[in-house]
């Protein structure tokens, strides 16, 4: 599998990053994993717009949704010899519900549809292409997932948003890389059931014996160096910061 990172900046674009997004590919096939503020634009570095071959999205606030209304647009009216086919889209509960609206003036209730085969996430196992991809629920205050990607025994997690929970520990248990939101300060904010900080992601980490640890989703106004630092203290394997363009091969 090769991660590439589209974006990684937490609740909204920084100078250096967009939103939260990453694309995954195996096989020649591709998938993104949310696609948050300024993430569309970013994804065009990396592959052409018609490219990916699914869509997955952790949860529903606009730092990890919101450029699917301008995919829409590309998909919709934009691509040569009309419409692109539908492409699967994984999201909670009430996903296209919340793009339409979002988008707003849309041609007509089901426009999406045409262009996204939307599909409800639940806490399980599903093949996608040529990947296997485990979800559970996670603690934030809307529903949202983390994800698990498997391909031929490498093995990488994406926490999306989330407080300390049990779950996304189990979930990253000998995960080869594990991409984890570090959104909060140690000492600093203590908001449960919101986001992890630094000294939570390694200690995350370290519990689950992972190969490598990303720190991701750090917003503008927190030290990520800091939180860098947190981490290592409590997780003796390699760990580093998310950045725009950075590749990972597993």
């Amino acid at each position: 599998m090769k991660l590439t990172v589209v974006g990684c900046s937490g609740s909204f674009p920084s100078t250096e990053s967009a939103c939260s997004s990453y694309l995954v590919e195996a096989d020649g096939y591709r998938i993104l994993l949310d696609m948050g503020n300024g993430a569309l634009g970013e994804l065009q570095r990396h592959i052409g717009l018609y490219d990916l071959d699914a869509v997955l999205l952790s949860h529903l606030h606009p730092d990890h949704c919101i450029d699917m209304c301008g995919y829409f647009v590309a998909r919709y009216y934009r691509h040569e010899g009309g419409r692109a086919g539908a492409i699967p889209v994984y999201g909670p509960e009430g996903t296209e519900k919340r793009l339409v609206t979002a988008y707003g003036d849309v041609p007509h209730e089901a426009c999406m549809s045409e262009v996204f085969d939307f599909r409800t996430l639940e806490p399980g196992t599903f093949p996608l292409g040529p990947l296997t991809i485990r979800t559970v629920r996670v603690s934030h205050p809307v529903e949202a997932f983390a994800f698990r990607v498997e391909h031929r025994g490498s093995s990488l997690v994406y926490s999306g948003d989330t407080g300390p929970c049990e779950a996304l520990g189990e979930l990253s248990r000998g995960a080869d890389l594990l991409l984890c939101e570090a959104s909060f300060t140690h000492g600093k904010e203590d908001i449960p059931d919101l986001h992890l900080n630094g000294l939570q992601a390694g200690q995350t980490a370290a519990r689950a014996a992972v190969g490598r640890l990303v720190l991701t989703h750090i917003p503008p106004w927190t030290d990520p160096l800091t939180n860098l630092r947190d981490a290592r203290s409590v997780y003796e394997g390699p760990a580093e910061l998310a950045h725009a363009g950075a590749v990972y091969e597993l």
